[in-house]
């Protein structure tokens, strides 16, 4: 079954050379997710596709990996997409739970059988929270939560500030609603009970810092400042984007929204991942020639306000860019109004391998809505990496 986004296109599924998709957490019965996709959305049992995972950027490196097959000259159509769905997460039994049905499957007897069945306790088949695993990193073994708590403490980010820009995430989202900024990138859901869904329902338009100031810390209980009010939303989602060569694009008469210039992934420590936006953005505009007030645009993955804003005082410290990126002066940090103009994962959720395909279809839209030439895309990564995108607008 064709979703939308094929049904739109003037050629047919087949012709694609090949489908990507990001996507975190795998589920057992679909372990290359992006084969099952391609097979389900009609691409044909010739059709090669296979799965990315980088956490967070799994999304956008979907994209890369199209945009770089393209440019080498492998492959003329891609659908890149990402897709995850963490109210699907698994839940695990511990190694206690592991060894005893192992030796109850290895006893031969039934002496030996109730000998183990004597032996069992409940507290071995207590469930262990996949989502919470896969949100700590075995390194530093610190959550994604508490590295925001990090960047807050390195960065004097007070609750104040990281409630007020939590909120205006809400606000800038409801508004992108209401005006019909979303309709050409959202497509409708419709629940088993027959009711649409036109919007992601995230998002709080009457919050304000005075209602987010009332939650108590999630991650560092009693005195920490990120709460459920200023961190992502998890959530389930999908993204899919066409990537077209040159010739594509003239084959099919498509009209482009963006040209994907250039990108960049960057690496730093786990327990500050929340920078790697820092360390991306700035070498990918480093190699382009290109001053952060050249950019129009920015789409920032909220992962944490806190985290949001740690970015923005580092590009402003002249100590962190000194020692981090080797630079005599801070290049300075976007200007807020060119800043997640229609709200982030605050509001509207984080599915973690769909975010880095989400925010880069949705600059492209954005710098044709708004008449911008340049924008980059950027998200910081679980485990200490960052990613960037670098668009140009196509003109119409």
């Amino acid at each position: 079954m064709r979703g939308p986004l094929l049904l739109r296109q003037p050629f047919l599924p087949t012709a694609f050379d090949e489908v990507i998709l990001g996507c975190v957490n795998v589920l057992a019965g679909e372990m290359n997710p992006a084969r099952v996709a391609a097979l389900r959305l009609g691409l044909g049992p010739a059709m090669p596709a296979y799965t990315v995972q980088i956490n967070c950027g799994s999304g956008m490196l979907s994209i890369d990996r199209g945009f770089r097959a393209i440019r080498d000259g492998s492959a003329d159509l891609v659908l890149a997409g990402g897709s995850e769905a963490l109210s699907h997460a698994p839940l695990y039994f511990g190694p206690q739970a592991t060894d005893w049905l192992a030796a109850l499957n290895g006893a031969r007897s039934l002496t030996d059988k109730l000998k183990l069945l004597r032996r069992f306790r409940p507290s071995h088949f207590k469930p262990v929270i996949g989502l919470l695993q896969g949100l700590t990193d075995p390194v530093v073994e610190l959550n994604m939560g508490q590295t925001a708590e990090l960047l807050a403490h390195l960065f004097d980010i007070s609750r104040a500030e990281a409630d007020a820009y939590a909120a205006g995430s809400h606000h800038r989202l409801a508004r992108a609603q209401q005006q019909g900024y979303l309709a050409d990138e959202v497509t409708p859901a419709f629940s088993p009970d027959g009711r649409c869904h036109e919007f992601d329902n995230g998002v709080r338009p009457d919050t304000d810092s005075a209602r987010l100031a009332a939650l108590k810390p999630t991650f560092e209980k009693p005195w920490g400042q990120v709460t459920a009010g200023n961190s992502s939303q998890i959530s389930d989602g999908a993204s899919w984007v066409v990537l077209a060569s040159g010739p594509a694009v003239e084959r099919h008469a498509l009209t482009p929204r963006a040209r994907i210039v250039d990108s960049h992934w960057s690496a730093l420590d786990p327990a500050i991942m929340g920078l790697g936006p820092v360390l991306s953005a700035t070498r990918l505009l480093q190699r382009q020639a290109l001053e952060m007030s050249d950019v129009d645009l920015w789409e920032i993955n909220e992962a944490f306000a806190a985290q949001v804003l740690a970015c923005l005082k580092a590009w402003n410290s002249a100590q962190f860019c000194r020692e981090a990126l080797g630079l005599e002066q801070p290049p300075g940090a976007p200007e807020l109004d060119r800043l997640n103009v229609d709200g982030g994962a605050i509001s509207l959720g984080h599915p973690v391998g769909t975010s880095g395909n989400r925010i880069v279809l949705h600059l492209a839209n954005t710098l044709q809505r708004l008449d911008r030439r340049l924008g980059v895309a950027t998200e910081c990564i679980g485990g200490g990496q960052g990613g960037a995108m670098l668009l140009e607008r196509s003109d119409p």
